[in-house]
């Protein structure tokens, strides 16, 4: 159970991220249950690490004083299990746009799979979707590509520990991954199915742990609001 003086003095709240929801709505939603159980105008509430809308799983929502806490949180190796679909590609490297037809997958094999994974262990070089919320030239590069504008994405450097393949039913492909922060998983996703010569997006995403803190320690929006108003 809660107390004001609980949320003030800061919290970490494992929440688990519904599906199509943005890691802001939920910062809001929180925000706003706080505000009102408490009758308050204000209070610091902020998430370390956004989850994409398509994306589910753990969302770290810090308040009070824990907010100055949100960039360690936000530097520690995440973990994520998720679906590539081989065969297509798409814009935004995810189901957010058109999917493409690209190669028949069918060929692939699971050595082939193994292999290709095991090109994105370690240091690597990545590009970040054209559909993401960094900004270059003043605006984010989303608002770049929703408006056909061309931009010179640079590459940045990523670390990747662990990169499991854990199911084949192609054109599906599950996996589990490993690793630092500014990853893009859908980035991952798509250079996949480029080296393999099929082409890929990601079709499901879910964050299991962001260092220490798993999903399987979250809660919902709704547990988190049912136990707020048992505080009272």
């Amino acid at each position: 159970m809660y107390t004001l003086d609980d949320f003030q003095n800061g919290q970490v709240l494992l929440v688990d991220k519904p599906l199509e929801w943005t890691s802001f709505q939920v910062v809001n939603k929180i925000h706003w249950l706080i505000r009102k159980q408490y009758g308050i105008k204000k209070i610091k509430v902020g998430h370390a690490g956004t989850l994409d809308p398509l994306a589910t799983g753990l969302l770290l929502i810090c308040t009070g004083k824990k907010t100055k806490q949100i960039q360690e949180l936000m530097g520690a190796d995440k973990t994520y299990t998720g679906t590539i679909c081989l065969g297509a590609t798409t814009a935004s490297y995810d189901l957010e746009t058109e999917v493409i037809p690209h190669a028949n997958p069918s060929s692939v094999t699971e050595k082939q799979l193994k292999i290709t994974s095991d090109q994105f262990l370690g240091h690597i070089q990545q590009k970040p979707p054209i559909f993401s919320a960094i900004k270059q030239k003043g605006k984010r590069l989303y608002e770049h590509a929703r408006l056909g504008e061309q931009v010179n994405i640079e590459s940045r450097e990523v670390i990747v520990h662990e990169f499991e393949i854990t199911e084949i039913n192609l054109p599906d492909v599950a996996f589990r991954i490993r690793c630092g922060k500014g990853t893009y998983i859908r980035s991952i996703a798509n250079d996949f199915g480029e080296v393999l010569g099929v082409g890929g997006y990601l079709k499901s995403l879910c964050r299991t742990a962001i260092g220490n803190n798993t999903l399987a320690d979250s809660m919902s929006i709704d547990t988190f609001e049912r136990n707020l108003k048992a505080s009272s």
